[in-house]
Order: C-alpha cells, then sequence, then structure tokens
C-alpha cells in the first residue's frame, strides 16, 4: 500500500500503530467508494446531457442493483465494526487495563490541566499528592493509567502522538490508559471549546526514563517539603 504515515504525526504509543492501520484501512476504503462515485457521476453527466431533439427518459430504477450496493456497503460496515471492536477494547474496556500501570490524576478547568500523583505515602488523593501544573509527568515503556476529571466544562484530553483523545466531564471520573515507547516532550491540547480562552489551554506530556521520572518526584517532594 501507499505509505500514508505523513497524514499524522509520529505515533510514540504502543497502540498508536493498531488505531493507524485502522484508520488506513477506512481512508482507502472511503476513498476508492468516493473516486468510483464521482467517476460513474461524470460519466452520467456526459453521457445523458442535454441534446436537442432527444426526449427524456423516465427510468424506474434496478431493485437488483439496490440490493447489491446496500448489502456491500452493510458488509464493508460490519468488517469494520468486528476488525475495530477487538481494537477498542483493549484501549477502552476497563478489565483490559494493565493491572501494574502506573496511576495519576488530572484535573481539567478552565484553562490548564492540572496533574496529581501519590505521595511519599504511595496513595492518590491524600494531602502529600504531588501536584504539577499544564506538565503532565509519565515513564517511558511503563503502562499509565489517567483518572480525567474536571472542574467547570467539558474538556478533551488530546495527545496526538499518542492516539489518544478522551473527554473529561464535570461530576465523573473516565479512567484512560496507554504506554509511551520513547521519552521527550510532547503536546497536550483540549480538543473541546471549553470558553473564550480554549484556544490557550496547553500543556506538556513529559516522558521520562523510570530514573529520571523518579528523580523528578523526589525533586518535587522536596520542594513542596520545603514551602510548608
Amino acid at each position: 500500500w501507499m505509505n500514508l504515515s505523513w497524514l499524522m504525526p509520529e505515533s510514540v504509543s504502543t497502540f498508536g500503530p493498531a488505531l493507524d492501520n485502522l484508520y488506513y484501512v477506512i481512508l482507502w476504503i472511503t476513498g476508492i467508494v468516493f473516486v468510483v462515485t464521482e467517476v460513474i457521476l461524470i460519466y452520467f453527466m456526459i453521457k445523458y446531457r442535454h441534446k436537442e431533439g432527444r426526449k427524456a427518459e423516465y427510468i424506474e430504477g434496478s431493485s437488483k442493483a439496490e440490493w447489491i450496493w446496500t448489502s456491500a456497503t452493510a458488509v464493508i460496515v460490519i468488517a469494520i465494526a468486528f476488525y475495530s471492536k477487538g481494537i477498542w477494547d483493549e484501549i477502552r474496556h476497563p478489565d483490559m487495563f494493565p493491572e501494574d500501570a502506573y496511576e495519576l490524576n488530572v484535573m481539567a478547568r478552565q484553562y490548564e490541566w492540572n496533574a496529581s500523583y501519590a505521595g511519599p505515602d504511595g496513595v492518590l488523593g491524600t494531602a502529600d499528592d504531588i501536584l504539577s501544573r499544564n506538565q503532565v509527568h509519565i515513564p517511558v515503556n511503563e503502562p499509565v493509567i489517567v483518572n480525567l476529571e474536571s472542574e467547570d466544562v467539558i474538556h478533551s484530553f488530546f495527545l496526538p502522538e499518542f492516539r489518544v483523545k478522551h473527554d473529561a466531564v464535570p461530576g465523573a471520573v473516565w479512567p484512560i490508559w496507554f504506554e509511551a515507547t520513547q521519552t521527550g516532550e510532547f503536546p497536550l491540547a483540549c480538543a473541546e471549546l471549553c470558553g473564550l480562552g480554549h484556544y490557550r489551554m496547553g500543556g506538556t506530556l513529559i516522558v521520562h526514563s523510570r530514573e529520571d521520572f523518579d528523580n523528578w518526584l523526589s525533586e518535587m517532594q522536596m520542594e513542596a517539603e520545603d514551602g510548608e
């Protein structure tokens, strides 16, 4: 197949390639259908164009043709549904989340992302949690569960390079998971119109080696203790 990798940023998550393949399959199918439809349309426009002296014809249609294209469409849609279900379950089904994943909370609010990590007690949601604003830090090559919340309106946690996009809804906690395959800094955007300042609601996802991540946690903990 033609290389279409230029259409999207490089994938840096474990399930990114599977999602990309699904996207390309749907793109090829819809692209072929579009081209064939347009070619047939142009052909009929030329063949049945108005000509002086030729009377218009009433064409009743063909039940056979309708059955063929309806059945073909149904088969394609069902096949895509079965193909995507396995990918969707792996990414979204809570029963399939990795058991050894590192867990953190992300609270969205107009117009920022606030991440919290378990402090020395190893438990999220306690007084010693480590906090970071508009920066989400995770270790590389380890599954991570992010518990998404919103303080005010609907936001959308969007990491293009990780093929991650999920709404953060007020009054609900939505866990999502992913695993980074390389270190670096990547944009974190809000993909839901959340107010006048939506355009500036940007953050950064920073992927560390495990050693660097542990050092960062230790430094943040010391800063928090010094500030007390």
